[in-house]
């Protein structure tokens, strides 16, 4: 069944564009052009691939601005910070154009005491076709980090992008297509939400898509892992987190406080690696609270297309409803309203940002992700309660812990489950490092060595010299 998208500019309320789904026939002769274009790729010799993923980097610095400008138009984020996703992409291709040899280069094994003698090394080789399915909040990046890795490796991307954002979704393909990379070898798929289930089910068990990945939410990640195991295929699921920011008690609280507040707000919120849970030492908690509380009012919200604005619109009016209801049900569960709790004025989905003090385990801004500008200030006795409070969540994505002493806070992080642990510094992901999470935040890696070799066929070759 085909229906109309329409997306909306959120800062406003306007409609955007409008976009016809695609109907099964559609979606039939992506997949097999998808599928054909990415056998193909996957035999081009390495130094082809690389040349065009260097190709990307240069463009995507080309159409820089007008990338950008389509993002904050269809999902509200700060101009600047939009730019920035797109030259992080750009760092990101160049990474790995440099380094794709050192990543996917054969790896010879020394296999003494057999004879005849053996010769054996080890290969990364392309799987195929990869159906990735992406969320709006970061419209470019979150399809670069894994897109960038997977054709390095010589697979074919399948994008089905979160309808909100059709319109940057339709652009990044037209962008790998002025990088040089084949036509078809990236396609984007039109899919309107309601068609999303059964469309997404129905190309997991095909026989043509080789794995699949998802960034989002964990309902959607239970949906796709389940789909993936039925069909025995490599699934990545990069899903929700409830980072804690713990600051101890010798910490410097300026600098944590200022970063707390970039960690916090930064897209509004909306990311999955926000720090969302401040853990401060009881000694240190009324500084750092009211530096916080400051650094938070002190947030410019306003047009994000306005020079100096550092606070979109949520990108669509039920995240703003679902933000507001967790801040009420916090508050009327004996939660302390520091600044903020109240959606602002105007035709755009706005927020203010909004601080919570006196938060414990069983309030909705603990125990749930918040995903939006609102932040919880809870407090600890010491490292152990501090450490019991960052791991009293379902997610383990992250963890950032601040201390002057690196061996203490590299002790505090050692005891919390999470993928990632940053010291004195906010969570951010980088393509030299592995980037993903453990428990209910999903399981598999993007980036790095790691992110590269999941959508690849780790081989063996045994070979008896004659």
């Amino acid at each position: 069944m085909t229906h109309v998208i329409t997306t909306f500019n959120p800062a406003t309320g306007t409609r955007l564009a409008d976009y016809t789904s695609w109907g099964a026939e559609r979606i039939e002769q992506a997949v097999a052009q998808g599928h054909a274009a990415a056998l193909r790729w996957g035999q081009q010799p390495s130094d082809v691939r690389v040349a065009a993923v260097r190709r990307l980097a240069q463009v995507l610095r080309e159409q820089k601005t007008a990338l950008a400008t389509l993002m904050t138009q269809e999902m509200g984020k700060p101009l600047a910070e939009a730019a920035g996703e797109m030259e992080k992409s750009a760092v990101t291709a160049l990474y790995y154009a440099d380094n794709a040899q050192l990543l996917l280069g054969d790896e010879p094994v020394n296999i003494d005491g057999v004879n005849p003698t053996v010769e054996a090394w080890v290969s990364h080789e392309a799987i195929g076709l990869v159906l990735a399915v992406m969320p709006w909040n970061f419209p470019v990046w979150q399809v670069m980090r894994f897109a960038i890795p997977s054709l390095t490796a010589g697979n074919g991307v399948l994008l089905k992008h979160s309808p909100n954002v059709t319109g940057s979704a339709l652009a990044i393909e037209r962008l790998f297509v002025d990088a040089g990379f084949p036509v078809h070898l990236v396609t984007t798929l039109v899919v309107a939400e309601p068609d999303v289930p059964e469309v997404t089910e129905r190309l997991i068990a095909d026989d043509r898509i080789a794995a699949v990945t998802l960034t989002g939410s964990n309902r959607a990640g239970a949906a796709v892992g389940a789909a993936a195991g039925r069909a025995s295929k490599k699934s990545v699921l990069e899903l929700g987190g409830s980072d804690a920011f713990i600051v101890l008690d010798d910490a410097d609280i300026e600098t944590a406080a200022a970063t707390a507040v970039k960690a916090r707000f930064n897209n509004s919120g909306q990311s999955c690696v926000c720090a969302k849970r401040f853990i401060v030492s009881q000694a240190v908690a009324v500084r750092f609270t009211e530096l916080f509380v400051q650094g938070a009012r002190a947030l410019k919200v306003g047009d994000p297309m306005a020079a100096g604005t550092q606070v979109g619109p949520l990108a669509r009016a039920d995240l703003r409803h679902a933000i507001h209801d967790q801040v009420q049900r916090a508050v009327a569960a004996g939660a302390q309203l520091l600044t903020g709790g109240h959606a602002l004025p105007g035709d755009g989905y706005f927020y203010a940002p909004t601080v919570l003090g006196h938060v414990r385990p069983g309030m909705a801004v603990f125990d749930e992700e918040t995903f939006g500008p609102a932040a919880a200030v809870i407090v600890a006795r010491d490292d152990d309660e501090a450490v019991h409070l960052a791991n009293a969540t379902p997610f383990g994505l992250s963890v950032s812990v601040w201390s002057a002493s690196t061996a203490r806070a590299v002790g505090v992080a050692k005891r919390i489950t999470s993928g990632a642990a940053f010291i004195n510094a906010m969570t951010s992901s980088d393509a030299r490092v592995p980037f993903g999470g453990t428990k209910k935040s999903g399981y598999g890696r993007e980036l790095a060595a790691a992110g590269v070799r999941e959508f690849c066929n780790t081989r063996t070759y045994w070979v008896v010299k004659s």
